[in-house]
């Protein structure tokens, strides 16, 4: 699936539309970390790799950015067990 994710840094977010429903991951910035607070996917579009893509789009943009990364939202905290190509992210 090709998803046009979107990031908004005055919102703290990343964010896609799917068959019109929004899906976010919210995050908070504190000095040289990344806090990602949530991932929200509605139910009738899960199951799809939304919440997949918006964390690996989450972890580029920290990679980028120079950030470390607080996994604090448990879908964040088990993609980045599953992803070892980014635990040098893991703060």
């Amino acid at each position: 699936m090709d998803l046009d994710i979107r990031h908004d840094p005055g919102a703290q977010r990343f964010e896609t539309r799917v068959d019109g429903a929004l899906c976010v991951l919210d995050y908070r910035l504190a000095g040289d970390s990344m806090t990602i607070t949530h991932t929200g996917v509605p139910p009738a579009v899960e199951g799809r790799g939304i919440a997949a893509a918006l964390t690996r789009a989450a972890m580029e943009s920290a990679r980028a950015q120079g950030l470390k990364v607080v996994p604090a939202c448990s879908y964040a905290a088990a993609w980045l067990r599953r992803h070892p190509e980014f635990a040098d992210l893991r703060a």
